[in-house]
């Protein structure tokens, strides 16, 4: 037998264990409870290892995020979300992955978009932001549209002809991400018997005990639309999308999304308020106790950087600032989504507008300065993020993946062009109308109207005077007399004097460019594109329309290939017309880029790739243009998106995936001023810099 002096001194040694693990697993889980000496918010960098807490981790789970006590909570353990944003538009498809693999290795766990199975693969939990609005600098903020071919449209409310819509887009897309969501049981479908549990999130809905499919997928989270709160023109909307979503089986989390003016406004009872915003206001994660006690802390977008516009500078945030932000927001114990990890590329017609005091449209590029470079490679940012997510989780990250190099092609010739006149009758059939009629309402795409492009608008004249447009042209018109350029009209010049001519009649020819139509603010109803109403001669409406679409689609570049009247491009020719060159690429294409400005020195010895072999047009780079001004690039029948010579952009990003071995078609469609080569460099170059205010 034991002696009881040496029973009494093990229990008293098994006593003290049992603290010290009890000591080691609150310092790993809620230091804030123990009287450390160090600061309570440092300690809180130290509390979230999800290493084992993903989508296959807990690939049999019955349950989804849910909150409890002021934190999330995955199948009943604490979880924090660490997620970047990025758009699946933006990035080619072949790149989806790689662009993970980097999220992952940079310390995040969660992927804001609508990469579904592809992020479960990758370890990624998904917070599904299904709009129908979404925003993020796209054309219409994602709203299609057609919509707007109805005059009394009242976008973002319960006007009977958007929710008809949004119903549809609804019926198809949940049908598709509902066996996808986390949680392996639903709630009641309308009229719904038999089921038991809780209200879920304060609802009406409860959770049912029989599931649908046997294993959870990916999605954790649902928003409900996008920042209602700085739009709000309908208190019914918000609480009309949450039941849109609920009636069709959606189940997980429901959230919504909104900066510091507009979130008071954006609430809908059911789901959990989140904030954005990019420097830290101390008081605006403490409003958010006000609003909702007792419930998690997040901020839904934290902006790594910012967008640029047409004419401005290029936007850069301060990566020093950006960390120590986020480290910031992490000692509060809030989980965080970066917007964005990957901006990407509106690539085609597809970047929006903003319209304040005046109307700006967003650049190509979607850099946004974000924590990956348009192209997917590494920033400071990057490293710095994750050097501190990995003292938060404290454990190894994985390492991130190798990026492509990149290279230059030298010059490419542009050696035969075709102008816009000639393409007209060989191609193009015009709609015949006494009125001119918006972008929209053409007679078009299954009568879903010309979303995005040029339309040239032709009438009859028999003299000259004094042209008005009673600020009908969206965005700008070229305006022609016959062939021959007379000036331009937009938002800030109205009209414009037409030189009397021989008598007779003569064309007079308007070509009107949509630029991107608005996605954000109190504007979304105004923004059909062409002209939107009439346009007066000597105060005289003109009539009797020929009008020609040219959205440019992939059919219509094919078929332009084919057309007679192709020529060698002559020293000097103004637009607009359709240029094309041929880039030879011997090796595995990869990454390229278009600058828009001419390089020092460069004209003096051009290197010709387009004609000649050579070997040095293999890898990743950047196609220069050399006197052009402003129009689209196509490469092999992709959109690459405008350039403009007014800036801040300079480079247009090709991706490798869009190439292949051998020869490869370049058309350019300039308006104005054509050059003759472009030149690849080996270095992007969006602008001049400004940093975020």
């Amino acid at each position: 037998m034991w002696p009881c002096g040496g029973r009494r001194q093990r229990r008293l040694g098994g006593a003290a264990l049992l603290l010290v693990l009890l000591w080691l697993l609150l310092r790993r889980y809620y230091p804030c409870l123990l009287p450390v000496s160090e600061p309570c918010e440092n300690a809180v960098l130290l509390r979230f290892n999800w290493s084992e807490l993903t989508p296959l981790g807990l690939w049999g789970r019955t349950l989804g995020l849910q909150t409890e006590n002021s934190q999330f909570l995955l199948e009943g353990m604490p979880f924090r979300i660490f997620g970047g944003s990025m758009h699946y538009f933006r990035v080619p498809r072949e790149y989806w992955e790689d662009r993970m693999l980097k999220m992952r290795a940079c310390g995040l766990n969660t992927l804001t978009t609508a990469f579904l199975s592809l992020a479960a693969k990758n370890g990624l939990w998904v917070i599904l932001r299904p709009g129908p609005y979404i925003c993020s600098e796209w054309d219409l903020g994602g709203l299609p549209s057609w919509l707007l071919q109805d005059p009394e449209m009242q976008l973002r409310t319960t006007y009977k002809g958007f929710t008809e819509a949004v119903d549809a887009y609804f019926d198809r897309l949940m049908s598709v991400v509902v066996p996808l969501q986390a949680s392996t049981i639903l709630p009641p479908l309308r009229g719904g018997k038999g089921c038991t549990g809780q209200p879920f999130l304060g609802s009406k809905w409860a959770l049912c005990g029989s599931s649908r499919y046997k294993k959870g997928g990916p999605i954790i989270a649902v928003q409900v639309e996008n920042e209602y709160g700085s739009y709000a023109k309908d208190p019914n909307y918000m609480t009309y999308v949450k039941m849109a979503l609920l009636n069709r089986g959606i189940v997980e989390l429901l959230m919504t999304s909104d900066n510091k003016n507009g979130l008071s406004f954006g609430l809908v009872e059911g789901a959990l308020a989140t904030v954005n915003f990019q420097k830290l206001d101390p008081g605006l994660l403490k409003y958010l106790d006000t609003v909702q006690k007792d419930q998690p802390k997040m901020v839904m977008e934290y902006w790594t950087g910012w967008f640029d516009n047409w004419g401005g500078p290029h936007y850069v945030f301060d990566a020093d600032e950006m960390v120590n932000t986020v480290a910031s927001i992490l000692k509060t114990g809030a989980s965080i989504n970066l917007y964005m990890f990957h901006g990407g590329t509106n690539f085609g017609f597809m970047s929006g507008a903003l319209e304040a005091d005046e109307y700006k449209s967003d650049v190509t590029s979607y850099d946004y300065d974000a924590v990956l470079t348009e192209a997917g490679d590494y920033t400071s940012k990057f490293f710095k993020l994750r050097q501190l997510f990995s003292m938060v989780i404290g454990q190894p990250l994985p390492l991130p993946p190798m990026i492509e190099s990149k290279a230059s092609y030298g010059a490419i010739l542009l050696h035969q062009y075709i102008s816009l006149w000639d393409v007209l009758p060989a191609l193009l059939q015009p709609i015949k109308s006494e009125l001119p009629l918006n972008m929209e309402n053409l007679p078009l795409n299954a009568s879903m109207g010309q979303p995005y492009g040029y339309v040239l608008y032709e009438t009859v004249i028999f003299g000259g005077g004094h042209l008005h447009t009673r600020d009908h042209v969206r965005d700008r018109a070229q305006v022609f007399v016959n062939t021959v350029y007379v000036g331009e009209l937009d938002y800030n010049t109205v009209e414009l004097s037409i030189p009397e001519g021989q008598q007779g009649f003569r064309q007079l020819r308007l070509l009107v460019e949509n630029r991107g139509r608005v996605n954000y603010g109190l504007a979304l109803n105004e923004q059909r594109k062409g002209l939107i109403g009439d346009v007066f001669l000597n105060k005289t409406p003109l009539r009797n329309f020929k009008i020609y679409s040219l959205e440019m689609k992939p059919a219509f570049m094919k078929s332009l290939q084919h057309v007679s009247g192709w020529g060698t491009v002559p020293d000097y020719f103004v637009g607009p017309a359709f240029f094309r060159g041929r880039l030879w690429i011997e090796q595995q294409p990869q990454d390229t880029f278009l600058k828009l400005q001419a390089s020092p020195g460069l004209q003096e010895s051009p290197d010709l790739c387009l004609v000649h072999h050579n070997a040095g047009c293999s890898w990743s780079s950047f196609l220069q243009k050399l006197g052009w001004e402003k129009g689209v690039v196509f490469v092999n029948g992709q959109n690459l998106g405008r350039y403009w010579k007014i800036g801040p952009q300079e480079t247009l990003y090709l991706p490798g995936p869009w190439l292949q071995r051998g020869g490869n078609e370049i058309v350019i469609f300039e308006e104005r001023t054509a050059g003759r080569i472009i030149q690849s460099v080996d270095i992007p170059y969006l602008g001049r810099t400004q940093y975020v205010d």
